[in-house]
């Protein structure tokens, strides 16, 4: 029997990535945890052979979690699955110790692959991940882009507010605008930026800030 932890504290994410373990093999035994204890807990009473772990649980961090498990079970394969983007954040996950990373909105067919190759004794990252890693390692530069200059000065208002954590309506209010151009503007600050929440906004915002040093303007809260 293959043994499955799934960690995750939103039930629905659980219950999408049980049905696509259940139907790879018929020997396949999953367990679901959805706080940083539980899934601690879990994997000290018993053995794992995987271990699909969502990055922001509650009751720990990221990298406490992949520690943990790792000093409990060395040979536990775990299988990242977060809403952040692969793209800024697969190779990080992957070098502290994990052995693969998918983003929560993939297809069924890339978790099927992902499970495989992680079981298989394998890491697992997308094709433009792979080429991100080879650019890297061959030291081919990506072309310079700053997605934050493309922002017009409201739109760094919007955003700057949006980072802080203030409700569309409140943004509304202090920048006297209706919600509805509020809620546009956001819309549009999502897609020139290509990220999908408020959570990947402001990790962009720093990544950006830290390497590039993209403007006081922007980052000015």
């Amino acid at each position: 029997m293959t043994h499955v932890l799934i960690a995750d504290d939103h039930s629905i994410v659980r219950l999408g990535i049980k049905q696509i373990i259940c139907s790879l093999r018929t020997d396949m035994l999953v367990a679901e945890a959805r706080t940083f204890d539980e899934t601690i807990s879990l994997i000290d009473a018993q053995h794992f052979d995987l271990l699909v772990l969502d990055i922001n649980m509650p009751g720990g961090n990221n990298l406490q979690m992949i520690q943990a498990a790792r000093l409990r079970q060395p040979h536990l394969r775990i299988l990242i699955c977060s809403a952040y983007e692969e793209i800024l954040y697969a190779l990080d996950y992957v070098q502290t110790g994990a052995d693969g990373y998918i983003e929560k909105n993939s297809v069924d067919d890339e978790f099927k692959t992902a499970i495989h190759t992680v079981l298989a004794g394998e890491k697992y990252i997308s094709k433009a991940v792979r080429e991100q890693l080879i650019r890297k390692y061959t030291k081919q530069q990506e072309p310079h882009h700053n997605p934050f200059a493309v922002l017009s000065g409201r739109e760094i208002e919007v955003m700057n507010l949006l980072i802080k954590g203030l409700p569309l309506v409140k943004i509304a209010e202090m920048l006297h605008l209706q919600l509805t151009t509020v809620s546009t503007y956001k819309a549009r600050i999502f897609e020139k930026t290509g990220v999908k929440n408020v959570i990947a906004l402001v990790e962009k915002t720093q990544m950006y800030h830290a390497t590039t040093h993209f403007g006081e303007a922007v980052m000015k809260v």
